[in-house]
């Protein structure tokens, strides 16, 4: 048995040793889990990830490679990944590389043959925390002295979201959507154009004057990393544009939704994170598979004496997964309709989004 030459160090203390593959360098993140059994190039392509080292509970990783089509960004920038079994000989015909190639192209650090299970029970015990990955002769207690000073950055925002403008057409298109970047996947993109509209990308900092003079029929929110409150521009737009024509908001879109009429998010102890949670749509009583990656959510209870009412909530936390006000033409949801990875079963919301444009048209 090769020794060990990898390990990560958690706030708590707690040592766990192993093998690296990805980059070789130092690193201080958040870690949180993700229950997803297969999406890890969706998962490690998500901007929201962004600073957060992902444990993944599924015990196989790797074993169908990386495909040039499934990114949901183009340049990743989640913090590390853990894992307790890791292939690096994929078995799939669409792959171009393997996942450690990625990950060191990217200088994000890898982690397996440590104990997932045990690590996951400690941050559904503990909450999420800080977590170190270094080499395995790094000093503990110089580690834990970085691990203390160590601040999670609150701009992770404003390092994702695009620097100018950027657009995807698609033929024949019948609506025209800006969309403002706080880290987007590149599959909402997709859905979009799927259903005829023309997207134009962009940064999060626009002013609302600016979006409207590209005249768009929808705004659309996108996901991305970190507080919600930190990305007051994105909230102050919604504020100003509210009525003015229909607004779709998914993920820290919902929340930035909930926040600019009034609601108030909080911090999760862990998060949701994963490819299976239950949410029941409160419209019609129907339950749907989700896809989810988040650590905040929307208090349910600030909701009162907003013009928001809740449509959708967790059925495991009874959190709020969706929102709505119809007197200001928008909505929002918690959850990844897009599904990348995930089930496809809320995917009607974005005909939602699609038939609330062709009103206002």
């Amino acid at each position: 048995m090769k020794p060990y030459d990898k390990k990560i160090i958690l706030e708590n203390g707690k040592e766990f040793y192993g093998y690296g593959f990805g980059s070789n360098k130092q690193s201080i993140n958040e870690i949180v889990f993700n229950t997803s059994m297969v999406g890890y190039q969706e998962i490690i392509s998500d901007p929201s990830y962004t600073d957060q080292m992902v444990c993944m509970t599924y015990p196989l990783i790797g074993n169908y490679g990386m495909a040039d089509d499934d990114y949901e960004t183009r340049v990743p920038t989640m913090g590390g990944l853990i894992v307790r079994e890791y292939n690096d000989l994929p078995s799939n015909f669409r792959y171009t590389k393997t996942l450690s190639e990625v990950l060191d192209e990217y200088d994000i650090p890898g982690i397996s043959g440590v104990d997932t299970r045990m690590i996951t029970r400690i941050i559904r015990d503990e909450g999420s925390q800080k977590v170190m990955i270094c080499n395995a002769h790094k000093d503990y207690d110089e580690a834990m002295a970085e691990l203390q000073e160590y601040k999670i950055p609150t701009d992770m925002v404003s390092r994702v979201s695009c620097k100018k403008r950027w657009y995807s057409r698609t033929p024949n298109h019948k609506f025209d959507v800006v969309a403002i970047d706080c880290g987007i996947k590149l599959n909402i993109i997709r859905k979009l154009n799927e259903k005829g509209c023309n997207v134009t990308v962009v940064p999060y900092d626009i002013t609302a004057d600016e979006i409207m003079k590209m005249q768009p029929d929808g705004l659309f929110l996108s996901n991305g990393p970190g507080n919600p409150e930190d990305v007051g521009t994105v909230i102050n737009v919604v504020r100003e544009l509210k009525g003015k024509l229909p607004i779709f908001g998914i993920c820290l879109g919902h929340q930035m939704i909930s926040l600019a009429l009034g609601a108030k998010t909080f911090k999760m102890k862990f998060g949701h994170r994963g490819g299976n949670h239950p949410v029941m749509n409160l419209e019609n009583g129907k339950i749907e598979i989700t896809s989810q990656n988040h650590s905040y959510a929307v208090d349910v209870n600030s909701l009162e004496g907003t013009e928001l009412t809740l449509t959708h909530k967790n059925l495991l936390d009874n959190t709020a997964e969706g929102v709505e006000s119809a007197q200001n033409k928008l909505f929002s949801v918690q959850y990844h309709p897009e599904s990348a990875p995930g089930p496809q079963d809320s995917s009607y919301l974005f005909d939602k989004f699609i038939d609330l444009m062709a009103k206002e048209g």
